[in-house]
């Protein structure tokens, strides 16, 4: 098996099953101080020739797993079982990796790392029919993209793209507070993330934008919410994926909140944060809870007809007696609870509680473990 392509560090939760193709490598702005994904790592662009060089690897590696299946005698119908062989048995990361891909269903590919959208619109476009052209089963690209970037774009560009077959672009507006966004040293302002997301929509790429609950700390949680609101209003994205403010000592922040600049919000002031940011959204957009970082993976729903249900999970945490309050977030943080409904179970709870005693001192829980705790997903 010598057929082999490179492959990136990083791609969203929602593309697990997608195959990886890297068209850039690492960050271009790479100065948020809230992201350690790409510190110590320079910015490269790669060739479209070498782009497609990794896209022939792909299918030659798929055509190779088709054989696979087709000696097993189970032919075509048999790609998942030979997918899975290929996936336990190979000790090859390329193999293992398009074997993923396969067993995925070989539909969706996303375009790695930070921010493809920064080629030239007419080599991207090139890369994307290849692309397509070469694995015919993919039904949809996406990858990650700056909304500085896209504001860049003109709109023929942005639908050029469209046409070439990009489906959906991920872009981290993480907030969408003007004052915010200069302290975390995002590089854009709210009229930039509205323009670039404006210029996404427009074009027919589906829009996924990113918001990181408590990245306003306890100073600026309200700003943070009503802001970010407004933004993603005016945006109108198709989805709004949320995740929670995780912290480590790879990240310009870490510092900020060790010399007291920084202060960090707890989990139940993060919920008050996301129940304003939820009661302000006017927009018609698919809100997404899916990271582990998040308190309430249940706070998912189409909006704005979900908006209600959405609340009244918040309103339900918080209606909660403090005792239960701790042992759910304590509960979430460990692993052991998935959503509120969990702290009906008995032995969960019991188990839960017994951390909860650990890990608390003169009956107050150390807000630094719970912290911890969360830093083990990043």
């Amino acid at each position: 098996m010598t057929a082999s392509f490179e492959v990136g560090p990083y791609r969203p939760p929602s593309e697990a099953h997608s195959l990886l193709i890297r068209a850039t490598r690492n960050c271009p702005w790479n100065r948020c101080k809230f992201c350690c994904m790409y510190k110590g790592h320079k910015f490269e662009y790669r060739s479209v020739a070498e782009i497609k060089q990794d896209i022939a690897a792909v299918r030659t590696i798929q055509d190779r797993i088709k054989e696979i299946s087709w000696k097993s005698g189970n032919g075509a119908g048999g790609m998942k079982e030979a997918a899975a062989t290929v996936f336990h048995s190979s000790p090859d990361e390329a193999f293992r990796h398009v074997a993923l891909w396969l067993y995925g269903g070989g539909e969706t590919a996303f375009l790695q790392d930070s921010n493809t959208l920064i080629m030239r619109t007419n080599e991207l476009a090139e890369v994307i029919r290849f692309l397509k052209e070469s694995l015919p089963s993919i039904k949809r690209v996406t990858s990650y993209g700056r909304s500085v970037t896209a504001a860049k774009k003109k709109p023929e560009e942005m639908v050029e793209l469209y046409q070439a077959g990009l489906s959906r672009l991920h872009v981290g507006l993480e907030t969408g507070y003007d004052r915010l966004l200069e302290y975390m040293d995002k590089g854009a302002t709210a009229a930039k993330h509205i323009a670039g997301g404006r210029n996404v929509v427009e074009s027919g790429i589906s829009l996924c934008e990113y918001v990181v609950l408590g990245l306003g700390g306890k100073e600026m949680w309200r700003e943070h919410a009503t802001e970010t609101a407004r933004a993603l209003n005016e945006i109108d994205p198709d989805f709004i994926r949320v995740r929670t403010l995780t912290v480590n000592n790879g990240m310009t922040l870490y510092d900020e909140i060790e010399n007291g600049s920084f202060i960090r919000a707890t989990d139940e002031q993060i919920i008050e944060e996301e129940k304003l940011l939820i009661e302000r959204l006017e927009c018609h957009s698919n809100y997404v809870s899916d990271h582990i970082t998040n308190l309430l993976q249940e706070v998912e729903g189409k909006l704005p007809e979900d908006k209600e249900k959405m609340l009244a999970s918040i309103n339900q945490f918080q209606a909660l007696t403090s005792e239960d309050r701790t042992n759910f977030r304590v509960g979430r943080r460990v692993g052991v609870y998935a959503q509120l409904d969990d702290l009906s179970d008995g032995y969960k709870r019991g188990a839960v509680e017994q951390v909860v005693r650990r890990l608390s001192k003169n009956n107050q829980l150390d807000e630094n473990e719970m912290y911890t705790f969360m830093e083990r997903f990043i």
